[in-house]
């Protein structure tokens, strides 16, 4: 079909699905009304298909104009980062980062690295996006990251690709978080995960990636844990626990980010659960300067979490 001979035309069909009018299409490209007009009656007689449901109000795409759209916006955001990464290569451009991050992260090492990175490159254009991991490694695939703070373990159905540039950063090691008054509260030695087997759990939500490490070191310790309430708010967890109302297991950098008061902290012995952190970048991806320079202040930053990596 090539299409790629008509670009303009699924910029247009883009644009009109966005606005829903071709008034208002026409606005947003500064073409006229009519241009708007041609350039989808062009694509629709090249593909042989209809695109536009013109008898809407406001206007619709058909299925088949929904589906180029879909591919359209995609194609035309990779061009538009081609277009960014091509000035900046030439120095016609500042630089950019754009820097995904799961939440204790973000609540934990981010900001430091964010402020080092800053005073480094001023120039540079720094964004950040807050999600968790579920939604980090997509977004890294279809290039609206330049680099992504996930985590991984083997407990998790979702994995970083292997092809991705890798910077291993630290482990982050589990703790075990309890009443102030309970029996195991207080406790200088590391804990073994079956000294909390019958305790009634504080777990995680369907899907939470954090849980499902959790539970899989449970099992692997030979028990089930109980899980008497649920919620993926790492303050939510805690609360539950300073009232009483269970045991939890979480990782590191979630106590180190907001300790809920009412609550003892204590480690787990080694082979306890744990989740390794890493930054990745996608592995076609031009390696600008303020990527490396980014991916290097990581790795200083994180120093101090550093204890020897699982690899």
């Amino acid at each position: 079909m090539e299409l790629i001979h008509h670009l303009r035309g699924v910029r247009v069909l883009c644009a009109l699905d966005a606005s829903g009018s071709f008034t208002a299409a026409a606005r947003e490209l500064g073409l006229t009304q009519s241009a708007v007009s041609q350039h989808v009656s062009a694509l629709e007689r090249h593909l042989q298909l209809t695109l536009v449901d013109r008898a809407s109000r406001p206007t619709a795409l058909t299925e088949a104009g929904h589906t180029l759209a879909r591919h359209g916006r995609l194609l035309l955001s990779r061009l538009a980062d081609a277009e960014h990464e091509l000035a900046e290569v030439t120095g016609r451009r500042a630089g950019r980062l754009r820097l995904g991050s799961f939440p204790t992260a973000l609540a934990t090492f981010v900001p430091p690295a964010l402020a080092r990175f800053r005073d480094q490159r001023p120039g540079v254009r720094l964004s950040l996006v807050d999600d968790h991991l579920q939604a980090l490694l997509p977004r890294l695939y279809d290039g609206e990251l330049d680099v992504a703070l996930v985590y991984d373990d083997p407990a998790l159905a979702q994995h970083p690709d292997v092809r991705l540039d890798q910077v291993v950063l630290f482990d982050d090691p589990f703790r075990v978080v309890l009443p102030e008054r309970h029996r195991l509260a207080g406790g200088k030695t590391p804990l073994d995960l079956t000294a909390l087997r019958g305790e009634t759990w504080i777990g995680g939500l369907p899907g939470s990636t954090w849980f499902s490490i959790v539970r899989a070191a449970c099992r692997g310790a030979g028990f089930e844990p109980d899980v008497g309430f649920a919620s993926d708010d790492y303050r939510g967890v805690q609360a539950f626990v300073a009232a009483g109302l269970g045991v939890a297991v979480v990782p590191g950098l979630a106590v180190a980010a907001a300790r809920v008061p009412g609550t003892s902290i204590r480690r787990l012995r080694a082979g306890g659960p744990s989740r390794r952190v890493l930054a990745v970048r996608p592995p076609d991806a031009y390696p600008t300067p303020a990527s490396l320079l980014m991916l290097e202040t990581l790795a200083s930053v994180t120093a101090s979490f550093r204890v020897p990596a699982r690899r």
